[in-house]
């Protein structure tokens, strides 16, 4: 090989190791990326995931509220409640003394005296009762016709269970969450009602029957609302991913059941979306794409995102982010007046369109560049809140709606069937609930209607 070949060789040699180099380098970086981020972990602190997935973590469910300083206990001005004595007892017991202690003397003619009284509060043996419909007829004394009289419109049966019994296997199963056979044995212990788990199926289903029309009214309530939240969360129905959706406000919770998390469930309940509502959502797609007034992403949701970008990103621009958020939180909580031209609302604005615009190295920073690039896609539903007063700037009150379906499925397993009869019945409670209204009474109403042939 001539010099000149030689050196043209090993020209063509270094090229092509450079090129390695390069490659090498790129894949270091990365998998140091990649090591440095892997020590932080998501939780529910830092993300939407939820508290119970925070096994391993030592963080487990911390919380985004900030120390307040004050002691634990009641505060300063807090009223506290006591069991009071009843000025109406159902029974009242006389205790006189029979003889004088001193001198042994009967007393037993001698005037009493109330020197102090005392109250227990109890409750009777509890004895089911049985009732008997007669069927009787009658022979007409002038045309001679045998005439009989007929069974109440809820009696059906040659024998079933009334409308207490049913309105209380409800508020178990549906409010304290009973399984169906610990349900049974309570009912066995508590009433003496030997009931089987197919019969507190059966009543499940006729409540939910007739639940439908306020069902249907609750939906319709939300759906002429100004304000709304939503969120869904998975649920096993026979081994089977379902998902739970609810919908709710102030005084309404709507609560469904479908096999998607897509579009198709939210265009099943809400056809034509929520035209006159502003919905607060997390930052999932399908809800974003729900239509209506307007949207408000849940700040919560985006603070615990930023902790995790602070955690591993180790920028700036996460922390400065998280304090205009809980300046805007702040504003909301001391607002009176709601107005585009609010000059604190504006200054909001311009800091956080600096934020967005700011360049962030994909490279150097991934997890904040990939953040900031979702919110400046959703950028006119971060500081709705500050312009509506019946908006919130979280969507808190929706988790807490859907969080009543994961402890039904964290004492029951998971649902084998009944899943859309739950749903109902739950919706129904949930918005007794949030309008002070008895839940006994309602479930009670509810059993004595008598459904639409």
């Amino acid at each position: 090989m001539s010099d000149k070949e030689q050196i043209s060789f090993l020209i063509e040699e270094n090229r092509l190791l450079r090129e390695i180099i390069v490659k090498l380098d790129g894949r270091i970086a990365y998998l140091e990326e990649q090591l440095r981020q892997s020590k932080v972990f998501k939780n529910s602190s830092n993300s939407s995931k939820p508290p119970s997935s925070d096994i391993s973590n030592p963080k487990r469910n911390q919380s985004l509220r900030e120390k307040s300083g004050k002691l634990t206990g009641g505060q300063p001005g807090h009223q506290g409640t006591t069991l009071q004595m009843s000025n109406t007892p159902n029974e009242i017991i006389e205790l006189d003394p029979y003889f004088c202690n001193k001198c042994g003397f009967s007393l037993e003619n001698a005037e009493s005296h109330l020197e102090s009284r005392r109250q227990e509060v109890d409750i009777p043996p509890i004895h089911t009762i049985i009732k008997e419909y007669r069927l009787n007829s009658k022979e007409c004394p002038i045309c001679g016709h045998h005439q009989a009289s007929s069974f109440p419109k809820h009696i059906t049966n040659n024998v079933q269970y009334g409308a207490n019994v049913e309105s209380l296997v409800t508020y178990l199963s549906v409010y304290q969450y009973l399984p169906f056979k610990r349900l049974k044995e309570c009912l066995k212990h508590f009433f003496n009602i030997d009931i089987s788990e197919g019969t507190i199926d059966n009543i499940l289903r006729r409540m939910s029957v007739k639940a439908q029309p306020i069902y249907d009214k609750i939906k319709e309530t939300i759906l002429q609302s100004n304000q709304a939240g939503s969120d869904e969360t998975s649920v096993k129905v026979n081994g089977i991913k379902y998902w739970i959706w609810v919908w709710q406000t102030a005084l309404s919770t709507y609560i469904t059941v479908s096999k998607s998390r897509g579009m198709e469930a939210i265009e099943s309940v809400f056809p034509d979306g929520l035209e006159k509502v502003i919905l607060n959502t997390d930052r999932w797609a399908a809800q974003l794409k729900t239509k209506s007034a307007g949207h408000q992403l849940c700040i919560s949701h985006l603070l615990r995102d930023l902790n995790f970008i602070e955690q591993v990103d180790k920028i700036d621009w996460a922390k400065r982010l998280k304090e205009l958020f809980k300046k805007g939180l702040e504003l909301k909580k001391n607002q009176s007046e709601y107005s585009k031209n609010n000059p604190l609302a504006m200054q909001l604005e311009q800091e956080l369109s600096e934020l967005l615009q700011e360049k962030i190295p994909k490279d150097l920073y991934g997890n904040t560049h990939t953040f900031q690039k979702s919110l400046v896609k959703q950028r006119d539903s971060l500081l709705t809140f500050l312009y509506n007063k019946d908006t919130p700037g979280d969507n808190n009150a929706s988790e807490r709606a859907i969080r009543n379906v994961k402890v039904k499925q964290k004492v029951s397993g998971q649902f084998k069937t009944g899943q859309q009869v739950f749903c109902i019945l739950r919706s129904v409670i949930d918005t007794c609930i949030k309008r002070t209204v008895d839940i006994m009474d309602t479930l009670s109403s509810i059993a004595n209607l008598i459904p639409a042939e």
